[in-house]
């Protein structure tokens, strides 16, 4: 049984701040914010790389492995284990077809992102959309208006331009040539949004939704979708290749697709929702106690 002594339990978070009071900023360094509980035994904790005879001046027991938290005087352990199944992953819908889904999780956002092969054409189906859309329109939206820039990206041997020439037609029977024809066509299928700005337009948030949700974790400078559009492109091949060999589909049972929780992850999950409440609830009290344009109190 480990001692109580709090510094061995935790560490200070703390944050460096900047306001404005009046006309004048101010920065405030290292400002305690909480306290995060050091698992024993870990590279972090006083007791790491004791002997025993430390250990015993520190009125510890020498045998104990450590591998646990210590939160108000009691033993916590994290329950880790399989958890997600890997981000990517190609099998077979409910429905028959093939799918390849993807989850992107950034410090902002987390969605999830589907490309499916229905009736021999590919789409892409995402939350943000009322329905799924053709993949060709996506490329043109992301700037990629060439059929032959598309199929090189996705693969230029027969059985794939094969594959993918059903899709580029329906997209030319829609008579959408164009990046402004894409994001425009896009803009009737978003779902529609309760809060935001009223001065931006469906093209805006078509480009907003590209950027940063539909695959999220993959970057977007100023508005370059190429990396994006690369990948999307690897996505739809998985697809075609997986449509003539069963091998390569995913199997979610396969503890090799599982993505294992540690103490690791789990504790940054629970601190990043923790954090973005202490975020919120600050900006709250910020605007009930400072009136509008008044800052010279704060």
């Amino acid at each position: 049984m480990s001692s109580p002594g709090y510094y061995l339990q935790s560490r200070p978070i703390t944050v460096d701040i900047e306001y404005v009071r009046g006309s004048q900023r101010v920065i405030r360094n290292n400002l305690p914010i909480g306290r995060m509980p050091i698992m024993l035994r870990s590279s972090n904790c006083v007791l790491n790389g004791k002997s025993s005879a430390e250990m015993a001046k520190l009125k510890e027991c020498p045998l104990d492995p450590g591998g646990y938290f210590i939160v108000n005087g009691t033993e916590n352990y994290s329950d880790g284990g399989a958890g997600h199944q890997k981000p990517n992953v190609v099998e077979r819908s409910l429905k028959g077809g093939l799918l390849c889904q993807v989850t992107s999780s950034t410090n902002e956002k987390k969605s999830r992102t589907d490309v499916t092969l229905k009736n021999g054409k590919f789409y892409l189906k995402h939350n943000g959309l009322q329905d799924e859309v053709l993949i060709p329109i996506i490329f043109r939206a992301m700037g990629i208006e060439s059929d032959e820039e598309m199929v090189q990206l996705i693969g230029t041997e027969d059985w794939a331009i094969s594959m993918f020439i059903p899709s580029i037609e329906e997209c030319h029977n829609l008579k959408i040539f164009t990046q402004h024809q894409a994001i425009k066509y896009l803009g009737i299928k978003l779902r529609l949004k309760r809060f935001g700005p009223s001065w931006r337009t469906a093209e805006d948030e078509v480009r907003d939704l590209l950027a940063t949700t539909i695959l999220a974790h993959v970057p977007v400078d100023y508005f370059n979708f190429k990396l994006k559009a690369t990948y999307m492109a690897l996505m739809v091949r998985r697809v075609i290749l997986a449509s003539f060999n069963d091998s390569l589909l995913d199997d979610r049972d396969y503890y090799g697709n599982k993505r294992l929780e540690l103490a690791g992850s789990l504790m940054a999950l629970l601190f990043e929702d923790l954090f973005k409440k202490f975020n919120y609830e600050l900006r709250l009290i910020a605007e009930k106690n400072i009136p509008k344009g008044e800052s010279s109190r704060f």
